[in-house]
């Protein structure tokens, strides 16, 4: 055989052999992730053995790890990272992370500052304050942002799912079913991260809590507004009687247009958020990136004298516009 058709045929089954694989690799990942968004990460816990209780404490965090007596300032902070977490769905324990985090740059900067002893480099004030300043930042700032960044994209992709959860609820309840029985139906047929937390009020429920206080606390982890509206009209129908399934149906539309609304809000502020965000993530990374790429650029110039209160400056100027631009983006809806 011609060694040139020889060859066009090997690499043809190689370019055959190549497509199958990558053919196969993507419909795998596809069933896997279909299969994975089809069920709710109570459910998977469920199924991994876990009890309904463990699941429930676990994804709740209701065992606060913050000792008492703490002052009123540091322990609305703890609370606010508690609701961070829960919002952000990590299932690691509030005390062991919370040590992660408080360890990690301390590791770090003592790891940074070996290496500076075994390369023989100086020592001074100016350096140590940059080894301090970068693992600060890329062993706790970082991860907190991360973690912030995750927490909001669930709470949005909650907030989003609302309404939704609301109208098969009222399904539910025009086909004949209880209310106990409508809540577990949300807690099989919708996805995280609404599916879950309906799923822990069934827990609490299960285990002999109120039906009102278990939506009340759920609206109190999330800190939504549709949430609270959802728990009123429910503590009103109780009291008052009338047809709840017309209540919520109303009370979900209330919310499509509130919604719609905050949208377009979303959408005329959509500048001043994104250069919030730019002006917020860029410092922190470009200053991360630089002196992992090219640590000398601030070394060098760490021994001058106007160094140590030009970057303290800095920081305090950074910290200024971080609190300006928050407030000048937080808009309320």
């Amino acid at each position: 055989m011609n060694p040139i058709w020889l060859k066009a045929l090997v690499l043809g089954c190689i370019f055959g052999a190549v497509l199958l694989a990558a053919d196969a690799l993507i419909r795998w990942y596809a069933s896997g992730r279909t299969e994975g968004n089809a069920i709710n990460r109570r459910l998977k816990l469920i199924g991994q053995g876990r009890t309904q209780g463990e699941t429930m404490n676990l994804l709740r965090r209701s065992d606060s790890a913050l000792p008492v007596g703490l002052p009123a300032p540091v322990a609305l902070l703890g609370h606010k990272f508690e609701r961070m977490l829960i919002a952000a769905q990590v299932t690691i324990p509030t005390g062991r992370l919370m040590l992660i985090i408080l360890l990690a740059p301390v590791v770090l900067f003592f790891f940074l500052l070996m290496l500076l002893m075994v390369i023989g480099a100086p020592i001074g004030f100016g350096r140590l304050l940059i080894l301090a300043t970068f693992s600060g930042v890329a062993g706790g700032l970082l991860p907190l942002m991360f973690v912030q960044f995750k927490a909001n994209r669930t709470r949005k992709k909650m907030q989003d799912q609302f309404p939704l959860a609301l109208d098969v609820f009222v399904r539910g309840l025009r086909a004949g079913h209880p209310i106990a029985a409508a809540l577990d139906l949300l807690t099989v047929e919708m996805p995280d991260p609404i599916g879950s937390q309906f799923g822990i009020v069934v827990d609490e429920v299960t285990y002999g809590a109120e039906l009102r206080d278990a939506l009340q606390a759920m609206a109190d982890r999330w800190q939504l507004e549709d949430m609270r509206m959802f728990v009123v009209s429910l503590s009103v129908q109780s009291e008052t009687g009338g047809n709840l399934a017309e209540i919520l149906e109303n009370l979900s539309t209330v919310i499509r247009e509130r919604q719609s609304m905050m949208l377009k809000v979303r959408a005329l502020s959509s500048e001043g958020r994104m250069t919030a965000i730019m002006l917020t993530a860029l410092p922190v990374l470009a200053f991360t990136g630089l002196f992992l790429g090219n640590p000398s650029f601030y070394l060098d110039v760490s021994d001058d004298p106007w160094f140590v209160p030009g970057f303290v400056g800095l920081l305090l100027l950074y910290v200024v516009g971080f609190v300006t631009i928050r407030r000048m983006v937080d808009l309320k809806v």
